[in-house]
């Protein structure tokens, strides 16, 4: 993943707590991961250090002990309370046993939870949530009651939120006065937006899966040269002087490259493979913000129709001076009042919803050129090092040859 404060600086989303008193400013920190429990109560615990200036927190600084599923809570109630913006994604929780608390992926969780509570803190609207208020100051106790009490959209619905979407667009309306209502918004720029939004989900995921194979061939080769490397300088110690010095320096030589190897696939795993693997996340969770927008139209529809129906229905009883006409309008005001509210949802979600693309594409274009500058700076830093290596060991190699 992108290194968190270096994505923090570049895209100004905090203040520092030396800034002057008069800036506002939230900064979080998601620091030292300690494994806690043994075999499948095991979990990692996170210490969240908060400091702010705002006036509604308890004090400049504050820190909780936090665990993943704390995280989860916190992104729940977020996507629960704030339709029509997107919720920045979590990191992903690992099925593998054997890898859930390797160092290489405690690290990476660790960096994926600072972003995440970072981009919520430097949200203009998120930032003012209480939930996030609760997460960062309440005790351990709080939080374990308040996650036993919540059960969120996350928990309630199925993993595959496409499959949400395409189930809110297949319903339609019932028929009223003969003219069929589909439930499915017909907007321009919105079919736009989310052909937008599905394709580069694909093409990310794609990206993603070769920076993966990228990794994987990076730490097979590095072992590969460790191994030859290790070869080599046992056929050096059983050579004559001049040709088994040659071979004890191309053993040398291999295992250096090896360990230069290593560690340029651990850095294109975070800040390169992990940066696109999130971005592939954040693309999921504006695909639930899309169903969720699916569902605000289809409810809005709903009421329209159910009203005019009431109103129909009304006048019938207004024409006939029924007894019933005061029960009625009562029912048509209440439902009218209903159905405004629900307009009115919708318009917010639509409104939210354009702003965030903007957010979300700016914050993409300097994400993105970060994650490729690295993936570029790296790769010529490796190649460099590879050929300054081999090119060391020519003159000796060709003086043994030509002997």
């Amino acid at each position: 993943m992108i290194n968190t404060e270096q994505q923090r600086s570049a895209s100004g989303s905090s203040q520092s707590p030396r800034s002057p008193s008069s800036q506002p400013y939230l900064s979080v920190s998601v620091t030292d991961p300690v494994k806690l429990g043994n075999g499948v109560q095991a979990y990692i615990s996170y210490r969240v250090i908060t400091k702010t200036n705002f006036p509604e927190y308890q004090g400049p600084e504050k820190i909780v002990i936090r665990r993943y599923s704390d995280f989860v809570w916190l992104r729940d109630r977020l996507f629960e309370k704030y339709k029509g913006i997107f919720i920045p994604p979590l990191p992903e929780k690992s099925a593998v046993e054997k890898f859930r608390f390797s160092a290489e992926f405690i690290e990476m969780r660790r960096q994926g939870l600072d972003l995440f509570v970072n981009r919520i803190a430097s949200h203009p609207e998120l930032q003012q949530s209480e939930d996030l208020k609760t997460f960062l100051q309440a005790d351990e106790e709080t939080m374990e009651r308040l996650r036993s009490q919540d059960t969120g959209y996350f928990k309630k619905k199925p993993a595959d939120l496409m499959q949400i979407f395409k189930d809110v667009q297949s319903k339609v309306s019932d028929v009223v006065l003969g003219k069929e209502k589909p439930v499915e918004e017909s907007n321009p720029e919105y079919e736009k937006l989310k052909h937008y939004i599905f394709e580069l989900e694909n093409h990310l995921a794609e990206a993603q899966k070769h920076a993966y194979r990228l990794v994987k061939r990076h730490r097979e080769l590095g072992e590969s040269l460790s191994d030859f490397g290790k070869a080599a300088k046992l056929l050096g110690a059983c050579e004559g002087d001049a040709l088994g010095k040659a071979f004890s320096e191309l053993g040398m030589k291999s295992e250096a490259l090896s360990v230069k190897l290593q560690r340029e696939a651990h850095q294109l795993l975070m800040n390169f493979e992990e940066p696109l693997k999130d971005y592939v996340r954040a693309v999921q969770s504006i695909k639930a913000t899309i169903a969720e927008r699916a569902n605000a139209f289809r409810q809005q529809c709903e009421l329209a129709e159910t009203m005019k129906l009431k109103e129909i229905n009304l006048d019938k009883l207004m024409l006939t001076r029924s007894d019933k006409v005061g029960e009625a309008e009562i029912e048509y005001k209440e439902l009218k009042a209903e159905s405004e509210d629900s307009t009115r949802r919708f318009e917010t979600i639509v409104r939210l919803m354009n702003e965030e693309i903007v957010r979300f594409q700016e914050q993409k274009t300097l994400d993105m050129g970060i994650a490729f500058h690295n993936f570029s700076k790296g790769q010529a830093r490796l190649a460099s090092s590879i050929a300054d290596a081999w090119r060391t060991l020519l003159p000796k190699l060709e003086a043994c040859s030509s002997s």
